[in-house]
């Protein structure tokens, strides 16, 4: 079975790579970390005009309706460019949540704005520390009213409408919340990659519409998330290959004792050992995307395995290509420490590795148990 990307698909790669070298820049990244704004507004437009945002929604909903599999390689080259934009939570989030079950009015009012960058949405499922679980759902619904905080939710801070997990009648369903509505405050919070901000969301009697089937919410937040995971897993995996060009190219570079560190043992096994963890990550990722674009019954198994491996992956990357620079690799001067910190973030984004792995080993489990029960 091939799992390569076709000559179109590898053309529209080349084109968002191009088209983020050119409006993202290391220097675009730091204005955004070290400035006030909590995005680059300016690039999200122009995504927006190149059809990024829609390539998985359809035409009649103000897409491309390209596909999934485009949608990866398009995240793989904001990955490598650590775009500072509300993708995870816009795109591969909130739109795909709406795609699965908002209802013809839903679709209508908020995909095409997802799609333009008018709107930008997000996804609100933790209550604070620890894993968010459908146990762990606090945050209630009725009469049409939402009420509870929700801490933290990426992009909480600029989005304006959010797909919310709370219960009724003690049952957890998604609710559609717009945010600039009455009964929402909203509440900055600080992160290691203030690139891809976090907020504290508080509702009081907020209006809040329900997606999907009453009681089915868990069920559409853990398919939305699997969705999510291979789609950030592409953007791991070009971190990596780009954490992993910069540590090759400074070993290159770099003279020490008349020649370059790259001829040293101890260098060239972290670059291999950063070889072998983003080639591993990016098999794992194009299983995931082969599973996300046939609808496979094996997505959840493929997705948490491409979470797994693109999260170790771009974190051992980042990681090691600090290492790689040594003491120059921990300056502010460099741009190492920009992959570790967004490795860092990603790394949560989600849920956490642990998460994810114990996710995986259950799914093995239900799907290696299968035939036996039939």
């Amino acid at each position: 079975m091939n799992f390569d990307f076709s000559d179109d698909q590898k053309q529209l790669r080349d084109q968002a790579r191009r088209f983020l070298a050119d409006r993202c820049s290391p220097a675009a990244v730091r204005a955004v970390l070290e400035g006030e704004q909590s995005f680059d507004a300016e690039l999200w437009k122009g995504l927006a005009e190149m059809g990024f945002l829609g390539a998985a929604i359809p035409e009649a909903y103000g897409g491309v309706g390209l596909g999934h599999l485009e949608l990866c390689v398009i995240a793989e080259e904001l990955g490598r460019a650590l775009a500072p934009v509300p993708m995870t939570s816009s795109i591969y989030q909130a739109a795909e949540a709406l795609m699965l079950a908002g209802s013809e009015e839903q679709k209508q009012a908020w995909l095409p704005k997802l799609a333009s960058g008018e709107a930008i949405g997000t996804m609100a499922l933790a209550e604070g520390m620890g894993r968010a679980t459908e146990k762990s759902i606090k945050a209630t619904v009725s009469g049409g009213k939402l009420s509870g905080v929700k801490s933290p939710v990426a992009d909480g801070d600029i989005a304006d409408v959010a797909i919310v997990a709370a219960r009724e009648a003690g049952k957890v369903s998604l609710y559609l919340v717009e945010l600039s509505g009455p009964g929402v405050s909203r509440e900055t919070l600080d992160s290691i990659d203030p690139t891809r901000g976090q907020a504290a969301l508080t509702f009081k009697d907020a209006p809040a519409q329900l997606l999907g089937v009453a009681g089915d919410g868990w069920r559409l937040a853990s398919e939305v998330l699997d969705h999510a995971a291979v789609l950030v897993a592409f953007e791991q995996v070009g971190g990596s290959d780009r954490a992993l060009e910069m540590g090759r190219d400074y070993a290159l570079d770099r003279m020490a004792f008349g020649r370059p560190i790259g001829s040293f043992q101890a260098v060239k096994h972290l670059l291999a050992d950063m070889y072998v963890s983003a080639t591993l990550a990016r098999s794992n990722a194009y299983y995931g995307a082969w599973a996300l674009s046939t609808g496979s019954a094996e997505l959840p198994v493929a997705a948490a395995t491409a979470r797994v491996s693109a999260t170790q992956s771009f974190q051992h990357c980042a990681k090691n290509n600090i290492q790689v620079h040594g003491g120059m690799g921990f300056t502010w001067a460099f741009d190492c420490h920009l992959f570790y910190r967004r490795s860092n973030g990603l790394a949560l984004a989600l849920g956490s590795q642990s998460t994810w792995e114990d996710l995986l080993i259950d799914r093995l489990r239900q799907r290696n148990d299968a035939p036996a029960a039939a």
